[in-house]
């Protein structure tokens, strides 16, 4: 739904998979293996993902002032279950995390998340606030206080709610 330019870094990874799902439609793009091919997902890593992704979007509207849109497990407990490393570049002497093994989806989210705290960019991911989207975008305002994904359509939907209830 937004027309903001990606989130930084991994959390592209993380804006991606909030974003399977499109909450005004019902349409979850992890029912298709189109849709879970960007994510390296198979059908069987599904429920999982779908944990993972709820989780996020909690987390994501906190960043934006907002209660949980559901009862979910906490994503500190999602992302603790992962293993992760550091790992320096011989070349430059450069430092990251990274997932430890494979590198489940978890992983990949847990060592985004590490990226974009060390990087300052976590608290300005945010899911909008709009009930109907709660899209993941990363908020570029020089407040840091973006509500929307997108300002054209959910922040205008609102906007428009409010005057019509003054006339009310």
């Amino acid at each position: 739904m937004s027309e903001r330019s990606p989130a930084p870094g991994g959390l592209g990874l993380v804006e991606t998979l909030v974003n399977t799902l499109d909450l005004e439609t019902g349409a979850d793009s992890l029912d298709t293996e189109e849709g879970r091919a960007p994510l390296g997902l198979t059908q069987d890593d599904v429920p999982a993902a779908r944990e993972l992704r709820e989780s996020l979007r909690a987390t994501l509207l906190a960043h934006a002032g907002h209660p949980p849109h559901r009862a979910v497990t906490p994503l500190g407990e999602l992302l603790a279950a992962v293993p992760l490393v550091v790992t320096v570049d011989p070349a430059d002497g450069s430092a990251a995390l990274a997932p430890a093994g494979e590198g489940s989806l978890t992983a990949r989210v847990a060592a985004a998340v590490a990226q974009a705290l060390v990087a300052g960019t976590w608290s300005r991911f945010k899911a909008c606030e709009a009930a109907d989207c709660h899209w993941a975008y990363y908020d570029r305002s020089p407040g840091g206080r973006g509500r929307w994904c997108s300002m054209q359509v959910c922040g205008a939907r609102a906007k428009m709610r409010r005057y019509r209830a003054k006339d009310s």
